[in-house]
């Protein structure tokens, strides 16, 4: 049995119905929960209700737990699987083409357009708090197939094995739908990256003028 400290009280506990067993599920688990549900819905007081709708899920279901993984590994489960339900039964807005976002190549296989380039890894620049918002923004630019897919893989660390029945496709297809999306966050990055690079050169070029003058 893989439990946290305590984690075996805690699950008899909730598997008793405790109150308070309950309680402290909810104040340990509540906020990372909540994160995951943000990243995948992008609207807070949604996000909020699916968490909720998790616990609740989970209050039910503790009985099938069978504590061969973390309770935080299956609760993480439980509410990518409740927010994913909440994503297919929206109404499908319109997206840009991912098309648009991929590299093109001219009749000799070459690229058709100049290729912006960095040399910092996209999960690096994850890591690093002047760049985490520009990531996370370039992301929600994905159409919601696509974006769905690199958070799951990328930034909740599924495997693809479990990424695919969650979102009711072949491991297969997720690895395709992975490849692209990458491709595509890549040049939404290289964008960001180019205009500050830009940005920051007008500004050193400005600053070198008013020296001189």
């Amino acid at each position: 049995m893989n439990l946290e400290p305590d984690g075996a009280v805690l699950l008899d506990g909730l598997r008793r119905g405790d109150d308070h067993a309950f309680a402290t599920l909810v104040r340990q688990h509540a906020g990372r929960m909540l994160a995951t549900a943000r990243r995948l819905l992008r609207d807070g007081d949604e996000a909020e209700d699916a968490v909720q709708e998790a616990f609740v899920s989970a209050a039910r279901a503790i009985g099938g737990f069978a504590g061969d993984s973390k309770l935080s590994t299956w609760l993480h489960r439980v509410v990518v699987n409740t927010a994913l339900m909440r994503l297919r039964s929206r109404r499908r807005r319109r997206e840009e083409p991912i098309d648009d976002l991929l590299p093109r190549f001219d009749a000799d296989g070459y690229h058709a357009e100049a290729v912006v380039g960095w040399e910092t890894p996209s999960d690096v620049l994850l890591e690093q708090r002047q760049t985490r918002e520009m990531v996370r923004r370039c992301i929600d630019q994905l159409p919601e197939q696509y974006r769905t897919v690199i958070l799951l893989r990328d930034i909740e660390e599924m495997d693809t094995e479990e990424t695919a029945p969650s979102i009711g496709s072949t491991p297969n297809a997720v690895k395709i739908r992975l490849h692209r999306a990458r491709q595509a966050l890549r040049t939404l990055l290289a964008r960001e990256l180019g205009r500050s690079e830009h940005g920051h050169n007008d500004t050193a070029a400005a600053d070198q003028g008013q020296r001189r003058a």
